[in-house]
């Protein structure tokens, strides 16, 4: 069975993030929109109809819809999924920041469909816990004289993450597959921690993609980082105006700033870096593959391909992805330089 994922309603709305990737690619809870569905589907009493098809069926799903382990759908005979209760068992992105306002209802719908059926790892007794039965740990996961409570919140820490000593959790969160908490790190639910992420300083309600560091001291709240991203030690965001006013946000569909509510971050598209010290203003928005520093406060829409106050060289932006790549093992590919080059275009 292939699932064909359509963003096209949302891909300008959801920009930086789908920049780089369909809207199915984009973290939420703890899986991506996309593995949300491939697990649902291993589930018998979540579909009517899809076990009935044949293994080269081709079907159909709305990317911007995320599913939880209630969803119950049925397949047309063009493909098309339908969704029973849509609004009880589903949620739906409409814009960036929503991904940060959903994360809550994300973690707990994820713990849920990934701890299922399942038992936990032990935890260390060097740990002080709070409300064990909310915590999964996953096989290769090391936690270690650290502080979590989990009765606001699952705590999910995934296979071969690490949990260094000293640090505080408070629920929901979830640490995924190979990321690391370093020591001192103050956490507050709703926040995810991606895939291979090193995570430090302190952290409210946010989600960063994967492979992203924020391996310093510094506050981050209410916002959503995509993949390869990197914050020079003490970079700070503000989430809230000092008037405890109403808050905008850049929507890259209508080309302005659009009222958002009186909590928001920071949303920054792949392959961005912070310098040391760099202080985002409530409600910043930046792109992809920018590199943000200079005196003050940085703008609160800064486009992608951004070098300072300058356009970023498309050869040497590709050169700095591939040294940052390298230190976690990776390199950059083909299909991304591809990818690149023609937002690149798009953007002059």
């Amino acid at each position: 069975m292939k699932i064909i994922f359509d963003d096209s309603a949302v891909k300008d709305s959801l920009w930086p993030l789908t920049a780089t990737r369909n809207a199915a690619g984009i973290r939420i809870g703890i899986l991506t929109i996309r593995e949300k569905w491939e697990r649902l589907f291993d589930f018998p009493e979540s579909h009517q109809k899809a076990a009935a098809l044949p293994n080269d069926a081709v079907i159909k799903i709305n990317a911007a819809i995320i599913p939880s382990v209630q969803t119950v759908v049925s397949i047309n005979e063009s493909g098309y999924v339908a969704i029973e209760n849509a609004g009880e068992t589903c949620r739906r992105l409409q814009h960036t920041w929503n991904i940060f306002q959903l994360n809550d209802w994300a973690l707990r719908k994820d713990f849920e469909l990934l701890t299922r059926n399942r038992i936990s790892q032990a935890l260390s007794p060097s740990n002080t816990i709070i409300a064990p039965e909310n915590i999964f740990v996953e096989e290769g996961a090391s936690v270690e004289c650290s502080v979590i409570n989990a009765s606001a919140g699952p705590v999910y820490i995934a296979k071969n993450a690490t949990v260094m000593e000293g640090c505080m959790i408070r629920g929901p969160f979830a640490l995924c597959e190979g990321a690391t908490l370093k020591m001192g790190a103050k956490i507050y639910g709703a926040t995810t921690i991606g895939p291979y992420c090193i995570a430090a300083g302190e952290i409210k309600n946010s989600i960063l993609s994967g492979y992203s560091n924020k391996a310093h001291d510094g506050y981050l709240g209410d916002s959503v980082i995509g993949e390869w991203c990197n914050f020079g030690a003490g970079t700070t965001n503000s989430n809230i105006k000092n008037t405890a006013g109403e808050l905008t946000m850049w929507n890259n569909a209508t080309k302005q700033f659009q009222p958002v509510g009186t909590k928001g971050g920071l949303i920054m598209g792949d392959y961005s870096r912070a310098a040391i010290n760099t202080s985002f203003n409530t409600g910043t928005v930046v792109g992809v593959s920018c590199n943000v520093f200079g005196n003050g406060f940085p703008p609160k829409f800064i486009n992608s391909f951004t070098w300072g106050e300058e356009r970023y060289h498309f050869e040497k932006a590709i050169r700095d992805i591939d040294n940052w790549k390298k230190l976690k093992g990776k390199t950059i590919t083909g299909n991304e330089e591809i990818i690149l080059k023609n937002l690149y275009n798009q953007n002059v």
